[in-house]
């Protein structure tokens, strides 16, 4: 009888092993089968050559797999057809990215409710109808919605705040009608509900005081400063009848006293408008003077510092407070990108501006600019106004502007005269990456982070170098911590991209230190171009400083050499032994480190040819990222310790640019 319970129990762990080598090919095959499901009530036509028995990660459209299951799936300009079942899409639980732009499926958008990690959906210029997709509010990850030139029609709904991440929302070119919820997402940069039925009043929040007449142009019944359309103002008490005799009391007294409060408004109009503008003339963003252009405050200091800087001087044609430019056309704030185009600011608007100065680098002096209606960028005033010539710096602003990534600080607008280049973000307002290292004046130090957020970190950065890299010519070159910003659900975004083209090689100042120490021995020349290749180097030293929380202000390759994982282990066992324990000493947190370790030991390497391109380095961080999930049974912000990181953070902190 033992003996039989014992080949039983033998018996079934072998099923259990069976079972568990056998699940990546399981669930391979069922995402294989679930889209094979969905081409064949969408494609009549055959526009997507799947096959059985080949690898569906490789499929047309299948853009990205991790762990055996889809991730992103772009099918796009195929002439699909028909409409799309619920039952079928909620199987592909692992997407993070769906997209039917531009085909022609119709019937109403399916409940997606069962897609729980979906970031991004794009579902515009389809035959889509019926109501908005209420279920989709409920997803808690997604940043990106766009729905626009379908037939969909009744409200917008009011869940929508529930999405704390939302950055694009496009539902122009529609039929909806009703009222625009109070949206108050400050990470809402893309809005346009345009050519919609919509009516009352535009919601007067920070999230769409932004955007200007072409985010809510034809809607006839809307009405708010955006379109110039006074909303109508209800009485507040209601009217009493009165007789003939007491009706002309009512008005003489009225008369008088409508009438000494409009002279007494006009004698404050005149004085507040005085003191504005002498005030103007002292605030403000720095800008074109005669004899040069310096900030208020002196010094070259890395900190954030609080000072007005010099308002509008000089003599343009005799005019004073103007600018002086060449050419045509230069004269006015150059909006980026087809949303940024719907910003609901002016030059005017900015050079009015409060500014205060978040730091000085080799690049020039960044500034944060708070304009009068409350909406607050950053202005980045670069050193050389010379260099490049106007229409190469206009070319190669138009093409980072032209990048727009969720792991991107973009840039919205430019403006460009003979003795003036300003480029204006996002601002960012729970600082960056080397405050959440390093700490701040007011956390003090910092320390080496859980590795739960190390992973979450570097996946945010590699995704965001990587979208950097994939167009051509395009690198980062001055990838460091400090050009590191946590956005409003804290992650991370790169800033800075790009500008090294905007150096005159010829004059050229030394780099500093901090840029120094991050960059690939190939290019610590700064008059030499930078690499992808050095980019590359410049994440490894970044994910060295991630791991150990020290300033990479050692050269780190040539002090530690071989050594740099004993290092970082020493580092962070000192870490344990004064009790702050970075992470658990367990087995499993010491291979998620160990793997890190790994990755960015490979992006340091001396020679170039023998580092990973930034694909198979984010391929590397997903598939540690992947084990740590599955280990831990953790989200992106469990164990608690990512939470608790960034909740103790100052929120208006703002580090050096």
């Amino acid at each position: 009888m033992e003996s039989m319970v014992s080949r039983y129990s033998h018996l079934l762990l072998f099923l259990s092993f069976a079972v568990v080598s056998l699940q990546p090919s399981l669930v391979r095959s069922g995402d294989a089968e679930v889209l094979l499901s969905l081409k064949s009530s969408i494609d009549p036509f055959n526009s997507l050559q799947w096959r059985r028995g080949t690898d569906f990660c490789n499929w047309d459209g299948v853009k990205e797999c991790m762990n055996g299951r889809v991730t992103k799936l772009v099918l796009e300009y195929l002439h699909l057809t028909g409409t799309l079942d619920p039952k079928i899409l909620n199987r592909l639980d692992q997407l993070r990215v769906l997209s039917f732009k531009s085909n022609s499926i119709s019937g109403p958008v399916p409940d997606l409710s069962g897609l729980i990690n979906l970031k991004s959906l794009f579902l515009s210029n389809n035959n889509f109808s019926g109501d908005f997709p209420k279920p989709i509010t409920g997803l808690h990850r997604l940043k990106v919605i766009v729905l626009a030139a379908n037939s969909l029609t009744g409200d917008i709904p009011p869940s929508l705040l529930k999405l704390n991440r939302l950055y694009v929302l496009y539902l122009q070119d529609n039929r909806f009608t009703g009222t625009i919820p109070p949206l108050n997402q400050t990470s809402l940069g893309f809005f346009n509900v345009s050519n919609n039925q919509l009516s009352g009043q535009i919601p007067v929040t920070p999230a769409l005081i932004r955007f200007n007449s072409s985010s809510f142009s034809g809607n006839l019944e809307l009405c708010g400063e955006q379109v110039r359309n006074q909303c109508a103002i209800s009485p507040a008490y209601p009217t009493v009848r009165k007789s003939k005799s007491n009706r002309s009391k009512l008005i003489k007294i009225i008369a008088s006293s409508v009438g000494g409060f409009v002279l007494l408004l006009l004698i404050l109009g005149f004085l507040i408008f005085f003191i504005g503008f002498r005030g103007r003339r002292k605030e403000g963003l720095p800008v074109a003077r005669s004899e040069g252009i310096r900030p208020i405050g002196g010094g070259e200091g890395t900190t954030a510092e609080t000072g007005k800087a010099y308002g509008m001087g000089g003599n343009n044609g005799g005019k004073e407070g103007g600018f002086s430019w060449e050419g045509e056309g230069l004269g006015t704030l150059v909006f980026l990108g087809a949303g940024d185009q719907q910003m609901n600011y002016s030059l005017e608007d900015l050079l009015k501006a409060s500014a205060e100065t978040l730091g000085r680098g080799t690049m020039g002096s960044t500034y944060k600019a708070v304009m009068e209606s409350g909406y607050i960028v950053t202005v980045k005033r670069l050193k050389d106004s010379r260099y490049p010539r106007m229409e190469e710096f206009r070319r190669q602003v138009e093409i980072l502007g032209r990048l727009r990534h969720p792991n991107l600080v973009p840039l919205r607008a430019y403006f460009q005269a003979k003795e003036e280049r300003l480029l204006v973000y996002d601002y960012f307002p729970n600082g960056s990456l080397f405050s959440l290292i390093h700490g701040t004046r007011t956390t003090g130090g910092g320390k080496p982070l859980h590795w739960t957020s190390c992973l979450k970190i570097a996946e945010d950065l590699a995704t965001g170098l990587l979208y950097i890299h994939q167009n051509p010519g395009l690198t980062h070159g001055d990838l460091k911590s400090s050009n590191v910003l946590l956005g409003s659900d804290f992650e991370s975004c790169l800033t800075d991209y790009g500008l090294s083209s905007f150096c005159d090689p010829d004059s050229v100042e030394e780099a500093s230190a901090t840029s120094l120490f991050y960059r690939a021995p190939e290019c610590r020349d700064i008059r030499k171009p930078p690499t992808q290749p050095a980019d590359v180097h410049s994440f490894g030293v970044l994910l060295l400083e991630l791991l150990t929380g020290k300033t990479p202000f050692q050269d780190l390759v040539q002090e530690h050499g071989s050594d740099i994982p004993k290092w970082v282990r020493c580092v962070r066992e000192e870490e344990t032994d004064s009790g702050d324990d970075p992470a658990s000493s367990n087995d499993a947190s010491q291979e998620k480190l160990q793997a890190l370790l790994n990755i960015a030991m490979a992006c340091v390497s001396l020679a170039p040819d023998n580092r990973p391109v930034m694909r198979e380095v984010l391929k590397m961080i997903r598939d540690a990222r992947a084990e740590a999930h599955v280990s831990s049974n953790s989200s992106d912000h469990s164990p608690g310790r990512w939470s608790d990181t960034v909740l103790s953070l100052p929120r208006e902190e703002h580090s050096s640019i």
